[in-house]
């Protein structure tokens, strides 16, 4: 018998430039989806915007969770969310650099 390893769903806010414009997304492959906003690979909002910068993630362990999550934060007023990114990331830094691929 094989083990199953738990899948991961990822709630994520790209930003253009610190407090500049936001997107908030959910992914189960979070180094993949940041590798195509960054690329551009996808026609969309953040590659019309060029927002590409990975400031804020948060792992859930269902995808309705995630969800959920994801659909909370795209409504909160843009204080919020900014707010929201120097708990885990005071220096606005690129986490996609840290993430292992």
């Amino acid at each position: 018998m094989g083990y199953r390893l738990a899948m991961a769903f990822y709630v994520y806010m790209l930003a253009s430039r610190r407090n500049r414009t936001f997107y908030v997304g959910m992914t189960d492959d979070l180094a993949r989806r940041i590798y195509e906003h960054k690329t551009g690979a996808l026609p969309g909002f953040t590659r019309t915007h060029r927002v590409k910068t990975l400031v804020w993630y948060e792992v859930h362990d269902s995808r309705e969770a995630a969800f959920i999550r994801e659909r909370q934060i795209k409504k909160w007023r843009r204080e919020w969310k900014i707010a929201l990114v120097p708990q885990q990331n005071g220096e606005w830094r690129d986490l996609y650099e840290t993430l292992p691929l």
